[in-house]
């Protein structure tokens, strides 16, 4: 499969049952639901997927179901984060035997690490792989990596060929980094992130790609074919559309994706393993009610479970 990513790479969740333990159909409904929806490729177990609250067992156990499921439509990234380079890297080099056509890492999210640290983590890394390594900069985990450093990643280490750029001052970032970037062919691209609420921003910086929640992937392939197709005004309306959901998001993330998820028909239940928020509850319904009322029409495919 060509090695050079774009578009819209939605970041999949893991359904679990009400007892918290993984349910395996609806994640294969996840996956055909992601590509039915347009989606050109997708992530896993990253932040959305909940990685931190399974085991490396369990983390192997979703990759290799999504690959299977998958079966080549579409690229697959598979996450390797690991609190310690030896631990990134025997998820790294078990997750190329699952068929990865993509490795993506941030910096390890326990312990915050010096550059030379960081570094060598990312190195072990690229020295483990021969498919593409995406770099992910993120906000609250890991370590903060500047732009400078960052390209030294990618100028110096084997196989990093891609950022995923979602630090708080993202879309500069990500315009930082092509202007001082010395191999640039070596670059591939630079993905945003943070749920794709900085998108048209990015594009016009040129970013390779968007890697959003799983929840709405037929909305996001729509705003990014259409700025692709030149019609710019277009993909922005598109966009202003998507805003208040997008706004709600940042309140309830992980909630918020799976319960658009189980009411589309895509997964059972929108259980979530660890709470690290508020619940959503009862106004907070009503308002995703309202919100996805006024994008129906943008809504062009429904899971298996739909009642």
């Amino acid at each position: 499969m060509e090695n050079k990513f774009r578009g819209v790479y939605v970041i999949l969740v893991i359904p679990f049952y009400e007892d918290g333990s993984i349910d395996e159909e609806s994640l294969r409904s996840v996956v055909d639901f992601s590509i039915d929806a347009g989606a050109h490729g997708v992530v896993v177990p990253a932040n959305v997927s909940e990685f931190f609250a399974l085991s490396d067992e369990e983390r192997l156990l979703v990759s290799r179901i999504v690959c299977e499921q998958t079966n080549g439509r579409i690229p697959v990234v598979l996450v390797a984060n690991g609190v310690s380079a030896h631990a990134a890297v025997e998820l790294t080099k078990a997750m190329n035997g699952l068929g990865a056509n993509g490795i993506m890492a941030m910096a390890p999210p326990i312990k915050p690490l010096h550059s030379e640290g960081i570094y060598r983590y990312f190195e072990a890394i690229g020295a483990a792989t021969e498919v593409p390594v995406i770099v992910q900069n993120p906000i609250f985990v890991g370590s903060p990596m500047s732009p400078e450093f960052m390209v030294r990643l990618i100028n110096e280490i084997e196989h990093i060929h891609y950022i995923k750029e979602e630090s708080l001052s993202c879309t500069h970032v990500v315009s930082k980094l092509f202007e001082i970037v010395q191999r640039k062919e070596k670059l591939h691209g630079i993905f945003g992130g943070l749920a794709g609420r900085h998108l048209m921003n990015e594009m016009a910086r040129g970013v390779c790609g968007t890697m959003p929640a799983c929840d709405i992937p037929d909305v996001h392939a729509a705003i990014w074919n259409t700025y692709e197709r030149g019609e710019t005004d277009e993909a922005r309306r598109l966009f202003d559309r998507l805003l208040p959901l997008l706004n709600m998001q940042s309140l309830y993330p992980l909630q918020l994706y799976k319960e658009v998820l189980r009411r589309r028909g895509v997964i059972r239940s929108a259980t979530i393993r660890n709470y690290f928020q508020t619940p959503m509850d009862t106004i907070d319904h009503r308002e995703l009610d309202v919100i996805l009322s006024a994008i129906e029409d943008l809504i062009i495919v429904e899971g298996k479970f739909k009642d």
